[in-house]
């Protein structure tokens, strides 16, 4: 038995993904080469608001943020699958960067990273799971708590 596609998981577990974001500056959602998906920064914008504003640790709470990351990964499911037509073709996720506007003080940025790496496992099973990089900053765009871009291997 051959396991599920990424659009049938999507359907069978009723994740819907937003209309794909339009880039605000210039540059491209996704850029594709040599086999790759490269897929810009996304927020987490939903219906055109952010699902929250400020600091992780400070004025976002954790489970907040992390919920933040998952939207965020959403909208660069949206904007994949905008570049290519449909999620299947995706072959594996390779590197997740997830940005995290942190507090002085806080220091478990991996745990905010998880919303976005989750889902992915989720959408993708084992072929989901990939390197990472959780990294703490002073603040992002728009006064948004988190940010998430990709690189996937991509079948022709």
């Amino acid at each position: 038995m051959t396991p599920p596609t990424a659009e049938e998981t999507l359907r069978s577990r009723g994740i819907v993904l937003p209309p794909a974001p339009t880039p605000k500056g210039a540059y491209a959602p996704v850029v594709l080469h040599g086999g790759l998906a490269w897929v810009s920064g996304m927020l987490p914008l939903s219906e055109g608001k952010l699902l929250a504003k400020g600091l992780v640790g400070t004025e976002v709470p954790v489970e907040k943020a992390k919920e933040a990351a998952r939207q965020a990964a959403l909208n660069a499911l949206a904007a994949l699958r905008a570049s290519l037509g449909s999620l299947d073709r995706v072959e594996r996720v390779l590197r997740v960067g997830v940005y995290v506007a942190s507090g002085p003080e806080f220091t478990t940025q991996p745990e905010v990273g998880n919303g976005a790496s989750e889902l992915l496992l989720e959408v993708f099973g084992e072929a989901g799971r990939h390197a990472r990089a959780a990294i703490g900053t002073a603040r992002l765009p728009l006064d948004t708590p988190v940010e998430v871009e990709m690189v996937v291997a991509v079948r022709p």
